[in-house]
């Protein structure tokens, strides 16, 4: 929330935190991006697409799946 607030950018899920609050493991990556979405949101920011993000951190574009 801090980075938030700061302007930055935020990462989050599973390779970062296992616990959606003290003592409660979360129950999926989802659940984690969608509450640090909701506060962002809250906090009047707004949330990067995820071709967005893989352009803010260099990482290559997807490639089209074929059928």
């Amino acid at each position: 929330v801090h980075a938030i607030l700061m302007g930055g950018h935020v990462r989050v899920g599973f390779e970062d935190n296992i616990y959606y609050c003290e003592g409660r493991l979360a129950r999926n990556n989802a659940s984690l991006v969608e509450r640090i979405v909701r506060v962002a949101r809250e906090l009047g920011r707004e949330v990067a697409s995820p071709e967005e993000a893989r352009r803010i951190l260099h990482v290559p574009p997807r490639p089209e799946l074929r059928p």
